[in-house]
């Protein structure tokens, strides 16, 4: 029997650092992607993704920015939306070409998705979700004359960071669960479009960027997933990384997860949120995975990536 398999994938894998923020890259890089996913599915698996937008909410925000004394800019929350709409365009459709090449008779559906956060949440206070693209420490401190917040990203330059609230509620996961036997859906883009209720009940957007695995761990948690698989960039995770005493991390219990998240071993703007999500959904005594795209396949069979369990 296949395991039902929540799939998290990083935005810098569909827009990779420096990489020029054409359409045709990131369509490229998702058709990549994505080619991955579907052996999934050919495997046995049931799959729901959701995808990260850093590179892309920032570029949508820095047009807003650029014709801002041409058409009024707008609210973080709904460029949020409209990244979670193209991204969600690019995989559905390359999606589809992959299983249509392969004969599979699965459908796909990408879900605008809103994410509840409390509007007081202390992220709010201290922003640290790096979006966009890198700049020097020179551009860097321009833009922060210019009002924007920068910070040092795990060594590969500055970006602007927002706030980054904690997910409360997914919505449309009972949708989801209807769906999810007969296809992919592809869900919480972005972390999900950022709202907040007010006592009356209303539902208002919010200017903040959730980020992408606590959004998925939240996914995750509340389809019912066996597996959480967060898709990154390294095949998997380490610690002293980059050191001479550098170590990969095979297959790991919460206990060692904990201890090592405790030593700082894993950078705030990266790995730490991955790790963090991966021990929270580990303690519900399933599996969280953390590996790269092409050894997606290996590490649902145990023989690749990171694994954390009880």
């Amino acid at each position: 029997m296949g395991k039902s398999v929540v799939i998290a994938l990083g935005g810098n894998a569909i827009l990779q650092p420096k990489q020029a923020a054409t359409y045709d890259n990131q369509f490229k890089n998702v058709v990549s992607a994505t080619g991955h996913m579907v052996e999934i599915r050919e495997a046995g698996h049931k799959i729901v993704i959701t995808h990260g937008n850093g590179p892309q909410v920032g570029n949508i925000i820095a047009q807003n920015e650029a014709a801002k004394n041409v058409v009024e800019p707008l609210p973080i929350h709904v460029c949020n939306a409209e990244s979670q709409g193209f991204i969600g365009y690019m995989m559905e459709t390359a999606l589809k070409n992959h299983m249509k090449e392969r004969g599979i008779a699965t459908n796909v559906v990408t879900l605008l998705t809103m994410v509840e956060v409390a509007k007081e949440d202390q992220a709010f206070k201290n922003p640290t979700k790096p979006i966009g693209v890198f700049f020097s420490a020179e551009e860097a401190k321009r833009l922060e004359a210019q009002g924007f917040t920068m910070a040092e990203d795990a060594g590969r330059g500055y970006r602007r960071v927002v706030p980054s609230p904690e997910p409360q509620v997914i919505h449309g996961i009972d949708e989801i669960k209807r769906l999810i036997d007969d296809t992919i859906v592809i869900s919480s883009g972005g972390g999900g479009i950022p709202v907040y209720r007010e006592d009356s009940g209303q539902l208002h957007g919010i200017e903040a960027v959730i980020d992408k695995d606590r959004s998925g761990l939240k996914l995750a948690q509340q389809v019912n997933a066996d597996v959480f698989m967060m898709l990154t960039d390294v095949p998997n995770v380490y610690i002293n990384f980059g050191k001479e005493n550098e170590q990969k991390l095979s297959h790991i219990t919460v206990a060692e997860a904990e201890r090592y998240v405790a030593e700082g071993q894993f950078p705030a703007g990266s790995m730490l949120p991955k790790m963090q999500a991966a021990i929270e959904f580990a303690k519900l005594g399933k599996e969280a995975i953390i590996c790269s795209l092409d050894q997606a396949i290996a590490a649902l069979d145990g023989k690749a990536g990171t694994r954390i369990t009880i």
